[in-house]
């Protein structure tokens, strides 16, 4: 019988994985790789950081800085310091409650303190994402001064992951897995899930992490994107329709100097959305209706 520290770091591995398997635009997957970075990184990152994320009785600060310099260790450099900052509550929260989960983690999130926060502010100023800056409040490059939940409330305006702990994850519960059980319904398939949350999240909010490095307007302009790819798979027969236009996409994503021609339009005959790659090349994406 495997001990339940083994099995949270199994649903860790399987969700590193099965997001690996859906062609999100923009980023590393099993259809192309990205950002100077490849597939084979980004699983033996998941392989470095599952058991320190897992270990029985660890502190979320203590989980999240083990799994950080364990994954800098295995591929030398940052491809999933959000992961880690999403799933180090959720793993101490499985550890204490499986059957509960979000009453375990509001409790795993109430009981962090400064020591967590001071480990996770080392760990993120250790991994340098880009857009990384500082912060008049609690910067990451200061030692902390407040508990982990009070530094990422205060940034939760500015920062996806922040929020989360800020509102005990209900983006997660609330929108996420109902959208990822919806679509498993349908198609019995976690990639497509996979794939349909990633479009659903990006549709509901502007990319915080886009809009730290390329700005806000980029932000919205791929937010409005992603409401026309969320359309064109909610429309398709079958999901693997639209991977050649979501290819593309993610192609013109991870091309220095992308910009598009404002938002996606719908006309008579369908969807479409035109953007300048590198080169000052128009390129113009469309699906027609069904």
């Amino acid at each position: 019988m495997t001990s339940r520290a083994e099995r949270i770091e199994a649903a860790f591995r399987w969700a590193c994985l099965t997001e690996l398997d859906a062609p999100k635009p923009g980023n590393v997957h099993a259809f192309a790789n990205g950002h100077r970075m490849t597939m084979d990184e980004f699983v033996r990152s998941a392989d470095a950081a599952a058991a320190p994320l897992s270990a029985q009785g660890a502190r979320v600060g203590l989980r999240i800085h083990r799994a950080v310099m364990a994954t800098l260790v295995a591929v030398g450099t940052n491809t999933n310091l959000g992961i880690i900052l999403l799933c180090a509550p959720l793993a101490t929260a499985a550890e204490r409650d499986a059957t509960n989960l979000r009453n375990a983690l509001h409790q795993v999130l109430q009981d962090l303190d400064v020591d967590d926060a001071d480990l996770a502010f080392r760990s993120i100023v250790r991994a340098a994402p880009a857009g990384l800056g500082h912060s008049a409040q609690h910067d990451v490059f200061n030692p902390a001064t407040v508990s982990l939940l009070q530094a990422m409330s205060e940034a939760a305006t500015r920062d996806m992951v922040a929020r989360q702990y800020a509102t005990d994850f209900a983006d997660i519960f609330d929108h996420g897995l109902p959208l990822f059980e919806s679509v498993i319904h349908r198609w019995g398939d976690a990639k497509w899930a996979t794939l349909a949350t990633f479009l659903g999240f990006l549709s509901a909010f502007p990319d915080s992490h886009i809009a730290r490095k390329l700005g806000v307007e980029t932000a919205h302009s791929l937010q409005g994107a992603a409401v026309n790819f969320a359309r064109m798979l909610q429309a398709a027969e079958q999901p693997d329709q639209i991977v050649p236009a979501l290819l593309a996409w993610d192609a013109a994503l991870k091309a220095k100097g992308i910009v598009f021609n404002g938002e996606p339009k719908t006309e008579s005959w369908g969807t479409g959305v035109s953007f300048h790659d590198l080169y000052g090349n128009m390129i113009y994406l469309s699906q027609p209706n069904n």
